[in-house]
């Protein structure tokens, strides 16, 4: 079975490991609302949740 793998530098997040990827086992990526760059800036990471909440 192919599984996907999430690597994420964001060291904000509650599910980052230090730095190295996210623990979740899947995240929601969801579009920004009125951005048509047709660049990254396009997506989000919705299931972003700050460490210190």
């Amino acid at each position: 079975m192919d599984s996907q793998k999430i690597n994420c530098t964001v060291n904000s997040c509650k599910y980052n490991n230090c730095g190295k990827q996210c623990v979740l086992k899947q995240i929601t990526v969801t579009p920004m609302n009125n951005c048509k760059t047709q660049k990254p800036d396009e997506s989000m990471c919705s299931s972003y949740v700050n460490h210190n909440l």
